[in-house]
């Protein structure tokens, strides 16, 4: 019975995915981690709500474990706090962050260094990665 009600069920979502629908799928979101993240920049439940630019009841829910956020959600909420989806997650234990981002309008001269390094300019990636071994 399981099964058939699973093949039904995968039918479904095909045919919704075919007729340019959106699938949400559910993302498991721990909140304990999502806490110690939070606590680790020192900041209140309310000041992580602003940042997240959500209602502090939203994510009251979400760290209380009352509510579960889609990956856009769990995207932004990593990018706050300085870790990555997969920390938030639990598919790592690494909570270093694996997405920065640098804005040319809050940060030009970052912005410039990061610029030049895509455009692979090999003086420019010789330079900065010499700074950065000091």
């Amino acid at each position: 019975m399981v099964y058939n009600d699973l093949i039904i069920l995968s039918k479904a979502l095909k045919r919704l995915t075919n007729l340019g629908g959106t699938v949400m799928a559910i993302v498991n979101l721990d909140k304990e981690r999502l806490a110690e993240c939070r606590k680790k920049l020192g900041i209140t439940k309310q000041e992580a709500a602003k940042r997240m630019q959500m209602s502090q009841p939203a994510y009251l829910r979400y760290e209380a474990g009352d509510r579960h956020p889609s990956i856009h959600v769990i995207q932004t909420m990593a990018d706050v706090l300085g870790t990555s989806v997969a920390y938030l997650t639990g598919k790592s234990k690494n909570s270093s962050p694996d997405l920065y981002i640098v804005r040319s309008d809050e940060d030009p001269e970052l912005f410039h260094v990061v610029d030049q390094y895509k455009k692979n300019n090999p003086d420019a990636i010789k330079r900065i990665k010499a700074y950065a071994k000091k």
